[in-house]
């Protein structure tokens, strides 16, 4: 059974750091793209960043860039985010994903996604 499972998530400051973990199992993910998304109160799932599965390319949301920053270790199928001067508009359900697709353009959109983590909560507060 494929599993992505999220940790790492919690209650924050403005300005402190979080840092979000991913354990992939269930099934090899050699050759997959990696994403994180978010989903606060009310509002629809957004993307946040997205890894190749070299590492070798990363995508990020405008709001994010400079402050988080997506990597992974494919050696122990984890993948990680590390959020740093984490802003109130940050609360969300932060969400692992998996997905095959390799274009970029389509990395933006949770369609592009087969696999998904049950999410962990991240509270930044002000």
């Amino acid at each position: 059974q494929v599993q992505l499972v999220e940790s790492g998530g919690g209650l924050v400051q403005a300005g402190g750091s979080l840092r979000l973990s991913c354990a992939e199992s269930g099934r090899t993910f050699s050759g997959w793209t990696m994403g994180w998304f978010r989903q606060a109160p009310g509002k629809e799932r957004e993307f946040v960043a997205a890894i190749s599965w070299r590492a070798g390319s990363t995508l990020y949301r405008d709001s994010v860039k400079g402050r988080f920053t997506i990597s992974r270790d494919n050696a122990k199928n984890m993948v990680f985010l590390q959020m740093s001067s984490l802003k109130p508009e940050d609360t969300a359900v932060y969400y692992c994903a998996a997905g095959l697709d390799r274009e970029s353009s389509r990395l933006y959109s949770d369609d592009a996604y087969d696999y998904w983590g049950q999410g962990t909560q991240v509270t930044v507060s002000s």
